[in-house]
């Protein structure tokens, strides 16, 4: 049922829009009212997820590392393991960010016959998840042109680097294929994997699901169904200069994909999805390891009176002395 139900939550959502596409009376709702409300709700969750997070104290450093912390000049320090400067941090975070670096170091473990666990890579996973990120970014750098006019010339040379196999009319898109074929796998790694599957919730699926339907009903709509792109245009530019108008051009197909995408949209903040933003607010990755260098303190710790050395030594010296015990002071 973790499976079933978000598919068919998905189906039901595709069918609903579908006949929302065919009725002129609802067209309204699903062309302009839910893109708002989704936008609106992506904000304002996105805003308070932030605001959350950065408002959460962080007095100690906890980042993850794997290398050595910078100490004594005769020991070398990871630099990018174990970062100490805010250079350091700043590499680790862009290796993190554009090449996810910490995936592709990941591990898995496997309880095979004997009984007997083994540890082996999983760079099928890392590459699938920069596939599908990087074309998903791709992809929507290209959708730019439907609400820009005229249509800036970066954008037209990444749909030429997109498209330079020049396969088919109209043309084929590399990152068509390889979202498709990232989502695909890493649907089917949760499916078969018994351990993944194991901890796989309603919202994982569901994720997954509605990227799907995204990316199948933009294939569809781009190489097998006709749809007419300037009134498809019209309606983008009508919506980011809040003139909204829905043409009468626009196929129903259109608007399953309107709505696939602004329930992703409106969904985006309040599940896993939202670590876009999390991972430049996480302290294991944000911070530098220079527990050494300098003293953290806990900023909330109520005062405690202490009983340093100097007063122990003062307050028992004469017993000290007695004892032929060493005193820093005499």
């Amino acid at each position: 049922m973790r499976i079933l139900s978000p598919l068919f939550a998905v189906v039901a959502l595709v069918a609903a829009a579908m006949l929302a596409g065919q009725s002129q009376g609802l067209r309204m709702v699903f062309g302009v009212v839910l893109p708002y409300a989704a936008i609106a709700v992506f904000l304002a969750g996105v805003a308070w997820r932030v605001i959350r997070w950065s408002r959460a104290p962080v007095p100690f450093r906890i980042p993850t590392t794997c290398g050595q912390q910078k100490s004594l000049p005769w020991i070398k320090a990871g630099y990018l393991e174990s970062p100490s400067s805010t250079l350091g941090v700043t590499l680790r975070m862009t290796l993190e960010i554009v090449l996810f670096r910490s995936l592709f170091r990941n591990t898995r473990a496997e309880l095979r016959p004997g009984p007997r666990l083994t540890f082996g890579e999983a760079k099928f996973l890392w590459l699938g998840a920069l596939a599908f990120h990087w074309s998903f970014l791709i992809v929507f750098l290209r959708h730019l042109r439907f609400f820009m006019e005229p249509v800036p010339a970066w954008v037209v040379g990444l749909q030429a680097i997109d498209g330079f196999l020049q396969v088919g009319v109209p043309v084929l898109f590399m990152t068509d294929v390889v979202i498709l074929a990232a989502l695909a796998y890493l649907v089917v790694r949760r499916i078969r994997d018994s351990q993944v599957r194991y901890f796989s919730l309603f919202t994982d699926y569901f994720a997954l699901f509605l990227l799907i339907g995204l990316a199948v009903s933009g294939v569809l709509m781009r190489y097998f169904i006709r749809v007419d792109t300037i009134a498809i245009k019209q309606l983008a530019i009508g919506l980011v200069t809040f003139s909204p108008v829905v043409p009468a051009g626009i196929g129903a197909l259109f608007f399953v994909h309107l709505a696939l995408l602004s329930v992703l949209a409106a969904y985006f903040p309040f599940s896993k999805l939202m670590h876009m933003g999390g991972v430049f607010l996480s302290p294991t990755r944000n911070l530098a390891n220079n527990n050494r260098a300098r003293r953290h303190v806990n900023p909330w710790n109520y005062p405690v009176k202490v009983h340093t050395y100097q007063e122990w030594e003062e307050e028992f010296h004469d017993k000290i002395e007695a004892a032929g015990l060493p005193l820093e002071r005499h």
